[in-house]
């Protein structure tokens, strides 16, 4: 198991180095150096493979240390496995930046054409329903505000009255109804009643 091991540890470490070289690598040697590094990932992990089942075989009081260690260089290849895969994502979108580039810079523009739209439905109708909005809440104000003063008029006619006492009075009477109708809150004064 220890050569295989030490075999494998080498052949990480060599990788990790050639990932270096792959940031570093120009546009037509770069696929070469990921396919390099993708197949020695492949190979270290059928490697993998093999040393857990040596690792199952080793005796008891070596079992521990030795699945551990296997269990360290799986990790240190997955992490290697990410970090080509990273790179190679970060090219791809470098790559496509570059196309659409050139594929702008490329490209002649000429001026709209008569028909062109505008699609506004949405903002339209988002408009309008905040217009309705807003005149509810005016109606609902005013509603509110008419309402106050009808309660301002009840508690007037509330107050006649029981000054008046009773309707003996009837022409006093309805010229502070019409006084309140016109929404004028001095009371209006009666020549036909005496002051009392």
């Amino acid at each position: 198991m220890d050569p295989l091991f030490q075999q494998t540890h080498k052949q990480v470490h060599e990788i990790q180095s050639c990932m270096g070289r792959l940031e570093t690598a120009d546009k037509q040697s770069v696929h070469i150096v990921e396919n390099e590094i993708q197949a020695s990932i492949d190979q270290i992990f059928s490697r993998l493979e093999r040393l857990e089942i040596l690792s199952s075989k080793e005796p008891p009081n070596k079992r521990q240390n030795a699945r551990l260690r296997v269990d360290q260089l799986k990790y240190d290849v997955q992490h290697l496995q990410t970090a080509l895969r990273n790179f190679q994502h970060r090219r791809h979108a470098r790559e496509q930046q570059e196309r659409q580039r050139e594929e702008l810079l490329s490209r002649t523009f000429t001026t709209n054409d008569s028909d062109t739209t505008i699609p506004m439905d949405e903002s339209l109708q988002f408009n309008s329903s905040l217009q309705k909005v807003h005149n509810g809440m005016d109606d609902l104000i005013l509603d509110g505000h008419n309402i106050l003063d009808g309660l301002r008029t009840q508690r007037l006619t509330l107050k006649v009255g029981s000054l008046l006492g009773d309707r003996e009075k009837a022409s006093c009477f309805s010229l502070i109804q019409q006084g309140l109708r016109r929404r004028s809150l001095t009371l209006p004064t009666c020549w036909a009643c005496p002051t009392q």
